[in-house]
């Protein structure tokens, strides 16, 4: 069972996101798009937190979270934005979604593992 959900349809971004979380002591799981991701989250839940792209494909990662909130009634779950959008109307429809954060591309672990690891608490 995983802590963290990471959703990015780039597998480069994933893989990189994915294995520095593993090397810092998590367990992770994985999804390429947001339509992957509320399945994943749908059948383990012991995630904790979700770190998400916001441009993918089939469904992108604030409808993802808006329906996390909605449709699956989950309001416990940590939801962060890793993305190249720093856009403020995207930023605020994040916030009404309930999304703890938003980080900018590209990931820099070392300054938000401590973060990481107090959400999956």
């Amino acid at each position: 069972m995983a802590q963290v959900l990471v959703v990015d349809d780039s597998s480069t971004v994933r893989d990189e996101v994915a294995g520095f979380l593993k090397k810092s002591g998590l367990d992770v799981a994985t999804a390429v798009d947001g339509r992957d991701g509320l399945a994943k989250l749908k059948m383990d839940p012991k995630i904790k937190l979700v770190v998400s792209d916001v441009n993918m494909p089939n469904m992108d990662g604030l409808t993802m979270a808006e329906k996390i909130r909605g449709e699956l009634g989950n309001s416990t779950v940590n939801i962060v934005m890793l993305t190249t959008e720093n856009s403020p109307v995207m930023k605020e429809r994040g916030k009404a979604a309930g999304i703890k954060g938003w980080i900018v591309k590209p990931f820099k672990g070392d300054a938000v593992i401590a973060t990481f690891k107090k959400l999956c608490e």
